[in-house]
């Protein structure tokens, strides 16, 4: 019965990683169509969409940015690389503890 709970709540969570993975893919994409100005300024629901995906990845990715800063050298952002790449090696990992549960 434990095993069951411990591997539920370990799929969840590996949900949870995969919409944080969504959500930050969303942003870096969104932001580069910004910067090309392919997106139109004018459209409200597109701005507020941009702004909600954006406080999100935002939550997730400062405390990266903050052990990670863009130096002067190579001034691109490498957060959301460096987080996709932790979010896939933990499913990785969660994947084999709930192999090993089942």
């Amino acid at each position: 019965m434990a095993t069951i709970l411990i591997s539920a709540f370990l799929i969840a969570l590996k949900y949870g990683f995969n919409f944080m993975a969504y959500i930050v893919i969303a942003d870096v994409v969104l932001s580069w169509l910004v910067f090309a100005r392919i997106l139109d300024n004018r459209n409200q629901f597109l701005w507020s969409l941009i702004g909600s995906i954006n406080k999100l990845s935002n939550i997730i990715l400062d405390p990266i940015r903050k052990k990670i800063p863009a130096s002067l050298v190579f001034p691109m952002d490498l957060s959301p690389l460096f987080l996709l790449l932790l979010l896939i090696f933990l499913n990785h990992v969660m994947d084999g503890i709930v192999r090993k549960l089942l």
